[in-house]
């Protein structure tokens, strides 16, 4: 009897501890699943607060919650934050994207040719333009030509001078020429005062038909006309009718227009690429059957301090007189093919703290990267440094997309960058 109320006594502590154990259990999976319950909860919280809805017309409008936009009362767009939001600067949805016309394209090397095309204006080839003067004094009787863009041919009458020193030359040739036909000795003289007097009227600037004329017309009229030696138009009148000059004063310029010059403005960066005697393509907008070749022949030494740019001058050869001074034009410089990356120029951001663009880097998630730019041609810019091949490029729609990022960061993305 002892040994079964031994017996009866542990199997009565047995039944206990297993109530105590199973209490035990349940305990903890209650416990499990009130925390797995309040990690859901709060999971599903963090997930409510990072869904947001915005309009895709009017994206200031944020909300969390569905609904129309009070504006245009569309229908608001649900926008998720990533947890990969360190890795982009801004989502925009698919309504946005398609309404601000943003597209990429993957970047790869290509080859380029260096076709730098600048704006140019032709001007007058100062080389050739010749300044009519006087060479005695006097006072100016008449001008021929009043009013600049004349042409003005070989042998064409140019000004009447009223001068007596001029008068005083012809009468001394007349009176030498009269003498050459006296007897003796005064003959013999008159040959070589005849050929002083001539020499002194030719130094004035009488043409040889005017000397030849005074042996017969005995003419020793101070006021004389003085003809053109050169062909050319008017560019500038130095004098007008009535006023007195001096030996050497100008009266007008004449520019030959067979050759005009092109003036073009290089970026200090190119001008390694441009060197005299170089040709180049020259074009005038609205004139294709102008287009004609040209020859650098003058680089200035040095580069403007403001503006960073270099004058280069190149010969524009115009045989038929078809250019004209002041027109705008189109120059295009030949220069080696080059291989890199290349992207289109209005792809390219500019702002105060350098150049960026903008690349996708997953879908309809985008951010910016600050570049170095090389040379320009065909619409294409090279980038030197901040892009890696393979990498998609926002290449329309990317000052929209900057707008966009300023808009809800209120800041530059390049601010603090440093290239």
């Amino acid at each position: 009897m002892r040994n079964t109320g031994l017996i009866t006594k542990v199997l009565y502590h047995n039944n206990k501890m297993k109530k105590i154990v199973r209490l035990l259990i349940v305990s903890l999976l209650l416990v499990g699943t009130q925390s797995c319950t309040s990690d859901e909860h709060k999971h599903q919280n963090m997930e409510a607060e990072e869904q947001t809805y915005t309009c895709s017309m009017h994206p200031q409008v944020i909300e969390h919650k569905p609904g129309l936009c009070p504006i245009c009362k569309m229908e608001l767009t649900l926008v998720k934050k990533s947890k990969s939001a360190a890795h982009y600067d801004i989502e925009l949805s698919a309504a946005q994207i398609q309404l601000g016309n943003i597209s990429t394209q993957k970047i790869a090397k290509t080859k380029q040719s260096e076709n730098s095309g600048y704006n140019a204006t032709l001007a007058y080839n100062q080389e050739s333009i010749k300044t009519i003067t006087t060479r005695a004094m006097g006072r100016i009787e008449r001008l021929y030509s009043k009013t600049t863009g004349e042409y003005i041919r070989v042998g064409q009458p140019i000004y009447d001078l009223y001068s007596e020193e001029i008068a005083i030359a012809k009468q001394d040739y007349i009176n030498a020429y009269n003498q050459k036909g006296l007897p003796g000795d005064y003959g013999k003289n008159a040959e070589g005062l005849l050929k002083n007097a001539r020499q002194k009227l030719v130094f004035y600037g009488l043409a040889d038909a005017q000397i030849t004329d005074l042996q017969t017309t005995r003419d020793v009229s101070p006021v004389t006309t003085f003809y053109s030696n050169n062909s050319g138009y008017t560019t500038e009148i130095l004098i007008t009718e009535g006023n007195y000059v001096m030996e050497g004063g100008e009266v007008l310029k004449l520019a030959d227009l067979n050759q005009l010059w092109a003036e073009v403005q290089v970026y200090a960066n190119q001008s390694n690429t441009v060197s005299l005697g170089q040709q180049a393509t020259i074009t005038f907008p609205g004139y294709a059957e102008l287009e004609n070749q040209a020859k650098v022949i003058f680089i200035n030494p040095e580069i403007n301090p403001t503006t960073r740019l270099l004058l280069v001058r190149l010969a524009v050869p115009n045989p038929l007189g078809k250019l004209k001074p002041g027109m705008q034009a189109m120059v295009n410089f030949s220069m080696e093919t080059v291989q890199g990356l290349f992207i289109p120029t209005e792809s390219i951001i500019q702002s105060s703290h350098g150049a960026y663009v903008c690349v996708e880097t997953e879908k309809e998630k985008f951010s910016t990267k600050m570049v170095k730019t090389g040379i320009e041609t065909n619409g294409f810019t090279e980038i030197k440094t901040g892009l890696t091949e393979g990498e998609k490029v926002v290449i329309t729609g990317a000052y929209l997309l900057n707008s966009e990022y300023i808009f809800r960061k209120g800041n530059d993305p390049m601010a603090g960058h440093i290239m």
